[in-house]
Order: C-alpha cells, then sequence, then structure tokens
C-alpha cells in the first residue's frame, strides 16, 4: 500500500523529505555497511536536497545515482547533475567524486544508458529476497522522484516505449521527450520497482491531478500510477493533496 502523507506547504515537503532521506540512508549504511540513493531534477527535490545536506552529518560510504538526465553537457544549467551538485553535492564533506555515478548525457541517448546500465551493475546490487521481474535488477536503497502533471516519473513519460523495457533493461536512451530538450536518459520502471523505497514529491495545485491519477488504477497513460505501491511513499502539500472521496 502507498504511503501518502501531506504536509501544510512545500517547505515543510521538502524537510520531511529530506528527514525520510537520510533516516533510510542511514539504516541501510548500518545493515550493508553502503547506502544508494538515486536523485531527480525539479524544484521540490532541489529544496529537499539543500534540507538534506544539512540534515545528512557523514557521507561515507554512501553512492549517489541519478533517475534520469537530459543530454547536455554536466555544466548546462538544464543538467539534473548541475541541480545535484549546486543543492546538495558541493555542500557536502566525505562525498568522494568517484562515488557520484552521473549519466553521461553529453555521449548521447543510447551510448550514455548502456554506460549506466553497466555502472549500475558493476557498483549495485540485487536483492537476494527478490523474485519475479526484480530478481537481479540493482536495488537502490532510496531513489527520489518528482512527478509531472501530466504523471511521469524521471523520464517515463505517458504511453511512452520506455514502458515496455524487459526485466533485464536498467536503462534506456528517449529520443521523444515531450518537454524540451527532447533526449534523454532514463531508469526503468523495472530499476524503480526494484528499489527498497521510492520518495515522490509533489507541491503546488497544478500537481493535485497527477496525485489523483497516480493513486486511482495503474495506467500506461499515468507512469507514477505503475511504481510499486508497497515501496512507494508519496509526499504532497496541501495544495497537490488528493481529492477527498465523493460522498
Amino acid at each position: 500500500m502507498t504511503s501518502l502523507t501531506t504536509c501544510p506547504d512545500a517547505e515543510a515537503v521538502s524537510r520531511r523529505a529530506a528527514v525520510e532521506i537520510a533516516r533510510r540512508l542511514n539504516s541501510a549504511r548500518s545493515e550493508c555497511g553502503i547506502a544508494h540513493l538515486a536523485l531527480s531534477g525539479g524544484g521540490t527535490p532541489a529544496r529537499t536536497y539543500e534540507l538534506l545536506a544539512e540534515e545528512m552529518r557523514s557521507w561515507e560510504a554512501i553512492e549517489v545515482w541519478f533517475a534520469d538526465e537530459r543530454c547536455v553537457p554536466p555544466e548546462d544549467e538544464e543538467s539534473n547533475y548541475k541541480l545535484a551538485g549546486d543543492k546538495l553535492l558541493s555542500r557536502v564533506d566525505g562525498l568522494a567524486a568517484e562515488r557520484v555515478h552521473r549519466m553521461e548525457g553529453e555521449l548521447g541517448p543510447e551510448p550514455g544508458a548502456h554506460g549506466y546500465a553497466r555502472a549500475l551493475r558493476e557498483h549495485v546490487a540485487a536483492d537476494p529476497d527478490a523474485s519475479g521481474k526484480t530478481a537481479g535488477v540493482p536495488a537502490l536503497d532510496v531513489i527520489v522522484l518528482g512527478v509531472g502533471p501530466d504523471g511521469h516519473v524521471a523520464s517515463l513519460f505517458p504511453g511512452a516505449a520506455t514502458l515496455d523495457a524487459g526485466p533485464g533493461e536498467l536503462c534506456l536512451g528517449v529520443h521523444d521527450s515531450p518537454k524540451p530538450p527532447p533526449e534523454r536518459i532514463t531508469l526503468t520502471m523495472g530499476v524503480l520497482h526494484a528499489a527498497r523505497r521510492c520518495l515522490l514529491l509533489a507541491t503546488g495545485a497544478g500537481k493535485a491531478d497527477a496525485i489523483d491519477a497516480m493513486l486511482a488504477e495503474p495506467s500506461r497513460h499515468v507512469p507514477a500510477s505503475l511504481l510499486r505501491r508497497g515501496r512507494l511513499s508519496v509526499l504532497v502539500d496541501d495544495a497537490a493533496s488528493p481529492s477527498p472521496p465523493p460522498g
């Protein structure tokens, strides 16, 4: 069952998210000696990252990954890596450069995706207890996600062929994103399903319909609704909170 938490405003969402991320990373690190965090772009995650830099006292044995990336150079203003660098990575101590695994968007969709899939297999272990479609899939400890007004997550868009990726596919190139730039790299839904926890953040009235749709029946027209609900935490502010049931 999806965990849904409503906060009074966007700042409260970001603060609650930072505490939740830090708690889960510290728990994973204590249990396994290492913890894997994947980041997304967007306004709400950006503030969360600033607060996470204050919340996490130690970044030793933390590996940082990305849920998706635009096919732009890392210094480009549209780069998710640049956002994470400005808001989080440059603000913390003890996080070695080799433990930040950026998607090389400047290589183009397919080369960047192939390289990232290889890195995931080399550095992230699968959950030994996983079965079915998630068996053998690298299991990230926490994936931070935003959601678009159309219900997309990462760069998995409504009705896109990327939603049909097989269980062995970890990362895909995107050529036809409905949002610019059109070329991107994204983790597959299989990797999102394998994660120990996905944390989805939504703020503002413009996201309310998307939250309603994601909590309804799973649909390829709303990729967020396809997330693994038993491992999903949704944090929203009052403006983005789902409509109350009729009656």
